[in-house]
């Protein structure tokens, strides 16, 4: 009898790509598609919203400002047991947005990370996902 191989394969992840400028959405799709993520592209607040809410995705990568509804809406409602009881996912807070300290901290308390886009690679937003359990 031969010996057995073990092969230990990684689970895919899913993301929720909420992103409204077309050009990061695509950047951000390509690198995580390539690091082997399973990745869906949402531009729209309200559609975003309800997609996030089937609680099918590991990562949320939220953007603050879209259409329809605004990210830091989406935040509070993700976050709200009431209407949102049974979310897992990690939510990423993607902005190139100055934000005044208080509405940050604010951001950062109901998030499980911030980062801003421009000061961020494809390849670093990986890299951070990677981080995050």
């Amino acid at each position: 009898m031969e010996p057995s191989t073990v092969i230990t394969v990684k689970p895919t992840r899913k993301v929720l790509c909420i992103e409204d400028e077309h050009f990061i959405g695509e950047l951000y799709n390509r690198a995580l598609t390539r690091a082997g993520y399973s990745v869906k592209i949402i531009v729209d607040g309200v559609e975003a919203l309800k997609e996030a809410q089937s609680d099918t995705y590991d990562i949320i990568l939220l953007d603050l400002m879209l259409p329809n509804l605004s990210g830091i809406e989406i935040l509070r409602t993700l976050r709200d047991k009431t209407k949102t009881p049974n979310l897992h996912a990690k939510i990423v807070v993607t902005t190139n947005l100055e934000q005044r300290e208080d509405i940050k901290t604010d951001i950062e308390n109901q998030a499980d990370g911030y980062v801003v886009k421009a000061e961020l690679t494809p390849g670093e937003l990986v890299d951070f996902l990677e981080s995050i359990k």
